[in-house]
Parts: structure tokens; sequence; C-alpha cells
């Protein structure tokens, strides 16, 4: 509201209505793209902290849309000429009948006669009567808060001394308790002699665009935490997983002497969509009576409890198998040890035990697949003994079965991540049909390539183990 004291100062040049009437279309346009953005973030997760930062993004952004809006609606009603909308577009509202203008109000201290004058907008921005005196510059400060008063002193101070415009924000707090926080903008008034007479100021309640944009900081904030943590968990997982796993690389020969060993290799294969480390392990060792212990399975649940779950289960199925327990009544003890779990756990497990004396292969399962039995250029499903997931059911019972196998065998255990239908390119018939490469494979290596070079590249659901065992002549 410039001054009448401000009279040598040339006016600015008004736009024009067909000018303003186009912008305020494009931004009712854009308004309701970005509304519409907004529509789609309602149902979303509300426990994914990145998308609930996206649509405080959006309502933020439309929050902005609707002040320049209002705005633009209140530019085009100070511009002389008919209030006629331009084609096509929806006729300006009064914005004396909107929200702005009790957002937006304006002031003026004259030095020269200490009188203060008030819009009635700013009487209404702060909860004051129309009929009480309006603050002066010396009262103003007494109702901000404490904390931001040296704010207000240092803005009028360079206005009225220094001369230089004004431009800050600062809370206040209404006589209802209520606090708003408001921008003001002005400019010292000059004489004709240059001295300043007066001060004028705008002042908008910005109230709802800092919440607003609070709301996005402490959204974006959470995102950066739950990054923060997730990626603190996956290390710890990874590194909790490398530490139980086999350490050995490559084939591993059991026995390392005599015939009838097994060629063994395994691979580990993470997941592609969660970024998760699951609770799959693959384990091969030797016994103490000769014997070799052969096992896969897979908890439920990512990240770090089930990878110190899978430490768990994993060494307790050492420790009995070292024992002489055999398959069927390990996954007995096993489906124990899961029931009496401080953290209860669903797995499945597959346990095989080889002797190499006479080539046969025990085993057993809790809910697994089947393991995959390749002999001469064919591949197939081994019938599986009755058994279910691991925890499911305290005192159940789990059958084993014996194969005998025969030098050139190549046995594929795995996990059901590797297979699992859901996954592209997956499906136990890809498996099946390796069965041409594993005859000609001469190294339980050589099949585990094989196996990666199909399934790896999916992008899998879960992650997946393999192990494979070829006997030796």
């Amino acid at each position: 509201m410039p001054s009448p004291l401000f009279a040598d100062r040339p006016a600015p040049q008004l736009p024009a209505h067909d000018a303003v009437d186009d912008l305020i279309h494009r931004t009712r346009r854009l308004r309701g793209d970005v509304d519409a953005v907004r529509q789609d973030t309602v149902m979303i997760d509300e426990d994914d902290p990145q998308l609930r930062w996206q649509r405080a993004l959006c309502e933020l952004a439309v929050h902005h849309l609707d002040t320049l809006d209002e705005h633009l609606g209140q530019l085009r009603a100070g511009l002389p000429g008919p209030l006629s909308a331009p084609e096509g577009a929806e006729a300006p509202e009064d914005p004396r009948a909107g929200s702005l203008l009790s957002r937006v109000g304006s002031a003026e201290w004259n030095l020269l006669t200490d009188e203060s004058s008030w819009s009635a907008e700013l009487y209404e921005i702060f909860g004051r009567p129309l009929d009480s005196t309006p603050l002066s510059l010396d009262d103003l400060p007494s109702v901000l808060l404490p904390e931001d008063q040296p704010v207000l002193t240092a803005m009028v101070t360079g206005c009225l001394v220094d001369g230089r415009p004004m431009d800050g924000e600062f809370r206040i707090v209404r006589p209802d308790g209520g606090t708003r926080t408001l921008h003001m903008t002005g400019e010292p008034v000059l004489d004709t002699e240059g001295c300043t007479a007066s001060m004028w100021a705008v002042l908008r309640d910005v109230s709802e665009l800092r919440r607003s944009e609070q709301a996005v900081t402490r959204n974006r904030a959470s995102v950066q935490r739950e990054e923060h943590i997730e990626r603190t968990e996956h290390r710890i997982a990874v590194e909790l997983q490398e530490t139980v796993l086999p350490p050995w690389r490559g084939s591993l020969r059991l026995p390392p002497q005599g015939p009838g060993a097994l060629d063994i290799a395994a691979h580990y294969l993470p997941s592609a969509s969660s970024g998760l480390i699951g609770g799959d392990w693959y384990d091969a060792m030797e016994l103490p009576d000769g014997r070799t212990l052969l096992t896969v399975g897979d908890l439920t649940g990512h990240g770090i409890p089930a990878t110190s779950a899978m430490a768990m289960l994993l060494g307790a199925l050492r420790g009995m198998a070292i024992a002489g327990i055999e398959p069927g009544a390990l996954m007995g003890h096993l489906n124990q040890v899961l029931e009496t779990s401080i953290q209860p756990a669903l797995g499945s497990a597959l346990c095989c035990r080889f002797d190499p004396e006479t080539s046969v292969l025990s085993w057993a399962q809790a809910g697994h697949p089947a393991p995959v039995l390749f002999r001469g250029g064919a591949g197939r499903l081994l019938p599986p003994p009755d058994g279910i997931l691991l925890g499911a059911a305290p005192q159940a019972v789990f059958e084993q079965d014996e194969v005998r196998l025969f030098p050139g065998d190549v046995l594929v255990l795995h996990t059901d991540g590797l297979t699992r239908r859901g996954d592209r390119g997956a499906g136990p018939e890809a498996l099946l049909a390796l069965a041409p490469r594993f005859a000609e494979a001469r190294t339980a290596q050589e099949c585990v390539r094989g196996v990666v070079e199909e399934f790896g590249g999916t992008e899998r659901l879960d992650d997946a183990c393999v192990l494979v065992a070829r006997i030796g002549a």
C-alpha cells in the first residue's frame, strides 16, 4: 500500500487483464494435474517413509498453487475493466470471498504523527477487534514470541535508520492463545527531503505453508533415517550370513580321499527386489563316521532377525549331525528348537547324509522342495517323505527316505526362492531342463555355473541357495 507521501515515485504499470486471466487458467490446470498425483498417494502404505515424503511434497505443491491462484485473483480484482473470464476458463471468484484476504494485511506507521494505520485483514490476522487501536512499532514486539522479537527489531531498525527494505518472518501469539507465523515485507516512505517519514508493510499469514514445509522436512528426515537403518541392518545381516555360511568357495571334495567321494559346490543368489538378506542357508561337512552332511534351508523373514535365527538353527543342525542323529529325527529336533525359540519362526529344511561306502543317501525334509537327481542326461524330483514346515506344529513326525546314487549322478539341493513360479524365468521345469548341460559337466562347479547363468539374472522375489553334489568314480 504505497503512502501518499511516496508520490515522487512513479506508479508501476499494471498488467493487462488477458495476461492475468491466462496465468489463472494455467495455474488451475497445473493445480489439477498435481492434485491428481496427490490423490494417487492417498492409499499408500503409511509405514513407508519414502511414500509419506512423496505425499507431503504433493500436498505442499498443491498449497503453493492454491496460494498463487488466490494471489492472481486478488491482482485481477484490482485491475480496471470488466471481470470476465478468458474463453474456456472458469470465471475467477471474488477474492474477498476467498481465504487469501484473510491471510494478507497491510499497515503503515507514520513517524511524523505517531499514527498507525492497519487494514481490516491485519486486525483479523492478529485476532484483534476492528475498533481497537492498532499496535504501534513500539508495541508490536509485545505480541511476538520472545525469541522472534530481535528479528523484528533488526528489520524495523534497518528500515527506519538505514532505509533498507524489510523482508523476514516472525511468530505472533493471538489473544486466543493461538500462534501464527507472519511474513512481513515493507519499505520506508521518504519525504521530499529524503528523510524517512513513515513505514509501510504487507504482512502475510504463512502458518499453513510453514506447517506443510515442516511436514516435508520431517518426512524427508524420516526417509533418511529409515534408509540409514536399512543400510546398517543390511550390512550386519550380510556380515552375519558370511560368518555362518561355509567359507569354502569353488568345489569341495568330501571325504577328501577314497572312491565315491562327493564333489560339492554351492552358490547364494540374493533377492533383486527386496535388497534384504534372508534366512537361506546351505552347508556341507564331513561327519566323524566318514559320511557327509548336505543341507539347505530357509527361514521366513529378512534382515537381522532371519539371519540370526538361521545361524542358531544351522548351529543346532551341525551339532546334531555330528552326534550321529538320523535326518528324520534331526528334523524333529529342529522343529522343537523353533517351537521353543524366543522369537518363533517358520522354516523349511532339507537334510541329507551320504555314505560313500554304500553310496546310499538318507534324507528327510520339512516342507522343502525335494532334491533333483540328474542321471544319464535326464532329471527327476525325488519323491519326498512326509514332513511339514519347521515350527508349524509341535511333536511333528518327519519321515526319512533312502536312494542309491551312482558315479556321475548329480544331486541338486535348493531353496524355494530359486524355482518359485512367481519369478520370471523360474520354475522346476527350468531346472530340469539343465539335464543335458549337467551330463556334459565334469565338476560340481560347472553345474553351479549353469544354474547361476539360468537363474541368476531373474528378478526374484526372494533370495535363494543352490548346492550341487556330483558323485565321483
